[in-house]
């Protein structure tokens, strides 16, 4: 069994965009319609900005499925661009004002030119699409095994929502982030989001916020301590932080844990022999501050992860910039952009989160075949369960 690992490819000017996703066993049942509507998600949310409306983003699955399931083989998955631009188009002239929390002036002194445009494609968050076609795969790996991601946007500016996720309440609330205009799961804080969304469209500003996601589920032990490189909380922020405009990363209590002395921050530890079917086996915590996750592991809790988008860094009214040619004050280039795009940024944090996910599961119960998958994740729980007293 190979690592799970993918690789993407495309710019936004480009005519597609690719995904190769290596290391999913055989016999995964492909859901496409689960795949594009991921997709649609990723391109919908109030405060989005014309290209939206072009695209209509479908998976193309170009090798690795037959039938309907996967066959061991690399999965590519293609994504067209519907708004492809030739370099010779004239809708494509030279960018020479960068905007300042773009990539526009580090990449063009990095590549050595005073035309941003290549930076900017480059660095577009089209990329993304992607990814969350990817994620989206690789979540049906997971759910055979009752282990769901749910994301949401969590705040917008200052309307944040109280809202706290749960095993038992987490589908209800999917149902309410759904009719959502900006995939919050509550109504409330929906309403004040778009408003202030509003009132940064109309001052011609844009506006960032934090996004969330809960994986329910999890077994024990995803997740390595005998390596940084495998500790799950590291893979998953690192996931998040290559999203494009994250700009922090959190699990569970987060940034929190500084203020707070040792007895207010770690979860304690029951046992409850009548939830012994459960993801935890019967290894409950009153609270989950670990945010599911303690020495790089999963411990049986809820995965909890929470990420920060800055506001989008193209402005209507532009910022104070200048001409990379002449070194003289200009304000910044306007390039077609969003208001904001954080409901967006919540259905690619949900999906790189559960990428990462499927990852540890199969370096932990890995094999050649779904079947193998089965019979090894049965072997581990039938073995935790006989450990100590509990046999």
């Amino acid at each position: 069994m190979s690592n799970l690992r993918y690789l993407t490819a495309g710019e936004s000017h480009g005519p597609a965009m690719l995904a190769l996703v290596e290391g999913l066993p055989a016999g995964v049942e492909v859901d496409r319609t689960f795949i594009d509507e991921e997709l649609r998600r990723r391109q919908g949310g109030y405060g989005r900005g014309g290209r939206q409306r072009i695209e209509r983003d479908s998976a193309m699955l170009l090798a690795g499925v037959r039938r309907g399931r996967t066959t061991g083989a690399p999965v590519a998955i293609q994504i067209v661009n519907r708004d492809s631009r030739l370099d010779d188009d004239v809708r494509t002239p030279a960018v020479h004002r960068p905007r300042p929390g773009h990539a526009d002036l580090a990449g063009s002194v990095k590549w050595l030119t005073d035309d941003c445009r290549d930076t900017l494609e480059r660095a577009s968050a089209r990329e993304t699409a992607a990814r969350v076609a990817a994620g989206a795969l690789a979540r049906l790996v997971l759910r055979p095994f009752g282990i769901e991601v749910f994301g949401f946007v969590r705040s917008g500016l200052d309307a944040v929502s109280p809202v706290e996720a749960s095993p038992e309440n987490w589908r209800a609330l999917r149902a309410v982030r759904d009719a959502s205009e900006v995939y919050v799961p509550d109504t409330a804080t929906d309403a004040a989001i778009v408003e202030r969304i509003h009132r940064a469209k109309v001052e011609r500003d844009t506006v960032g916020g934090l996004v969330e996601a809960h994986v329910f589920g999890c077994p024990i032990g995803l997740g390595s301590c005998a390596s940084w490189e495998e500790r799950l909380d590291a893979r998953l922020a690192g996931a998040v932080m290559g999203i494009q405009a994250f700009k922090a990363v959190e699990i569970g209590l987060g940034r929190e844990c500084a203020f707070r002395p040792g007895s207010q921050v770690h979860d304690p530890i029951h046992f409850d022999a009548s939830r012994r079917d459960e993801a935890h086996l019967g290894f409950v915590r009153p609270t989950n501050n670990a945010g599911g996750l303690e020495g790089g592991m999963t411990n049986g809790m809820p995965v909890v992860v929470r990420g920060a988008m800055k506001p989008i860094s193209t402005l209507l009214r532009g910022l104070p910039s200048i001409d990379l040619r002449t070194r003289e004050a200009e304000r910044s280039d306007y390039e077609r952009s969003d208001i904001s795009a954080i409901a967006a940024a919540s259905v690619v944090l949900e999906n790189v989160v559960a990428f990462e996910i499927a990852r540890a599961f199969l370096l932990k119960f890995g094999g050649d075949t779904m079947d193998e998958v089965r019979a090894a994740v049965e072997f581990h729980r039938s073995a935790a369960l006989s450990l100590g007293r509990g046999g």
